[in-house]
């Protein structure tokens, strides 16, 4: 018999992503280059409470940020593989100028990016407001394995590898 699973709340799918975005160091931040190609590049994850929005320091003469100013449609996704977690966030980049807010974020390991440390005139502020997100959760590595071995002996599709949520913002 088939196991029922309850799907958690909007606000339960929410703090899942959070904890997972909390953990990982480094977010794979994809967006469409002038010729319409989807590129993604490593940025650091800011310790910040996810809220719907995600931020990023940049440089405002990359060609990932000069891509988010002309197409602002963006993808951040996040991977814990330790923990089998994986979150996928849509949303809109917006390059915001917020003083507050980037000494808020600033940590001096952003020094080896930019000399001038916080003051340097190529720090661009990154705020990814969220429109969707998805994520993936497992209760391990051993239990998924043992799940796909007996799906390829018996010829029937895994029934429990985890959970998959999605959510609007």
């Amino acid at each position: 018999m088939e196991q029922q699973h309850e799907h958690p709340s909007r606000e339960e799918t929410i703090k899942e992503m959070a904890a997972v975005m909390k953990n990982v160091k480094f977010a794979m931040l994809t967006v469409m280059t002038e010729d319409g190609h989807l590129q993604a590049h490593p940025m650091t994850t800011q310790q910040t409470e996810f809220d719907g929005d995600v931020w990023f320091i940049g440089g405002r003469d990359t060609q990932q940020v000069q891509a988010m100013a002309a197409r602002p449609q963006v993808n951040v996704s996040y991977a814990d593989h330790g923990k089998g977690a994986y979150v996928s966030i849509s949303g809109a980049a917006q390059l915001v100028e917020d003083r507050a807010k980037l000494e808020e974020l600033w940590t001096d390991a952003y020094k080896a990016y930019f000399p001038g440390g916080i003051d340097d005139p190529s720090v661009q502020l990154v705020k990814i407001e969220a429109q969707g997100g998805e994520y993936w959760g497992s209760d391990g590595k051993l239990k998924n394995m043992f799940q796909q071995a007996r799906a390829a002996i018996t010829g029937k599709p895994a029934t429990d590898l985890g959970t998959n949520e999605t959510v609007e913002f």
